[in-house]
Parts: structure tokens; sequence; C-alpha cells
């Protein structure tokens, strides 16, 4: 490749320099700083943006979102600590999801094939009541199907299964999650439930 010749004035950011500028300074004061911003302020300044966030959205600190206008969250979604979301193009969110800590959603790659490295983008969507546990990386077109569990550390590069339960790199089926777990009849351990209970606290 020759990245002399790379060229991506062809990529639609989505909103004028001005508003991306005035938000590279909002993300860095509110967002990707370790201050404990309470999560309504930073929902409202994404909304401020564009971006659509639903109700009970928990976003804790050094989360970096690249163009909010491009942000879809139903409600009571969870982004933890240190998570990435580069939306070059849109990235869904439905209700109930969490995602947990340095987790990264990456809506845009680069054709090595091509001389020129061109630029590809590709929406992504995580479904209702899945969990994208720490560290993951979720690669550009993915579809995380609903109540699915990806796996810590776990790298996706195609769509996963509603309930679905996959791990490793390139991320794999463990198993199918049966019913009762899936709709949260199964009752969560001592720890499970401390550790839900701190990650809600703002």
């Amino acid at each position: 490749m020759d990245l002399s010749i790379y060229d991506n004035s062809d990529f639609d950011r989505g909103a004028p320099r001005w508003k991306e500028a005035a938000w590279t300074l909002v993300r860095f004061l509110f967002f990707q700083s370790a201050f404990p911003w309470p999560s309504p302020l930073r929902c409202a300044l994404l909304r401020v943006f564009g971006a659509k966030i639903g109700r009970g959205v928990v976003i804790r600190a050094n989360v970096n979102i690249s163009f909010p206008w491009r942000l879809t969250t139903d409600d009571h979604v969870w982004i933890g600590e240190d998570v990435g979301i580069l939306t070059l193009a849109p990235v869904t969110i439905e209700s109930n999801v969490c995602i947990s800590q340095r987790a990264y959603l990456c809506t845009g790659s680069h054709d090595f094939r091509r001389e020129d490295f061109k630029l590809q983008v590709a929406p992504i969507t995580v479904r209702e009541g899945s969990w994208i546990a720490a560290a993951c990386f979720i690669a550009p077109g993915v579809e995380i199907g609903a109540g699915a569990i990806v796996s810590a550390g776990s790298v996706v590069f195609t769509n996963v299964a509603p309930k679905a339960f996959v791990r490793g790199n390139p991320a794999a089926v463990v198993s199918e999650m049966r019913k009762n777990e899936v709709e949260g009849e199964k009752p969560a351990t001592p720890n499970e439930s401390r550790v839900a209970e701190k990650f809600r606290e703002i």
C-alpha cells in the first residue's frame, strides 16, 4: 500500500466541522475524563449533539464516542469505563444492553487489498438484552443478537445469533443459553449482585 495517495475526502462525517470541533471539546471535558460526571448530564450532552438516547442510560468515565450524531441507544443501557464507540457509521444499541469496560465497537476499517488503503465503514447493531463483556472488539457490520453474551476479550467479525454465548479470537459459539437464563429467572449469585449494584452507582 501507498499511504501517500490515501484520500478519504468522500467520507461523510455527518456534521459540519464546527460541530465536530465543539464535540471534541465537550468529549474531552465530560466523557474522556476520570471525573465522575453524572450519567444524566452525559446523556443530555449527547442529545444536544444529535444522539438518540433512551431512559436510564448509564455512561461511566473515559468513554470515547467519536460522532454522537450517529449513536442511538434505547432504555437502560450500561456503558462501562474506557469503552470506545467509533461511530464512522451508525451504532444502534437496544434496551437492557451492558457494554463492559474497555470494549471497542469499531465501525471503520481499511481495504488492505487496495494501494490507496481505502476507508471502509459499516454499522453495528447490538440487540436487546445482550452483554458485551470487558475488552471485546466488535468489527464493522456486526450484529449482536438479542440475549447474546460475548465473553471477555473476544474478537467478533461475524454476526452473533440471538441467545448465543461466544468466546475467543475469532469469537466462536460456546453454547446457547437456556430460556430461563436469558429471561433472568436464574437468580444472580451474591457476587453478581454486588457487581451490578456497583455499576449502577453514578
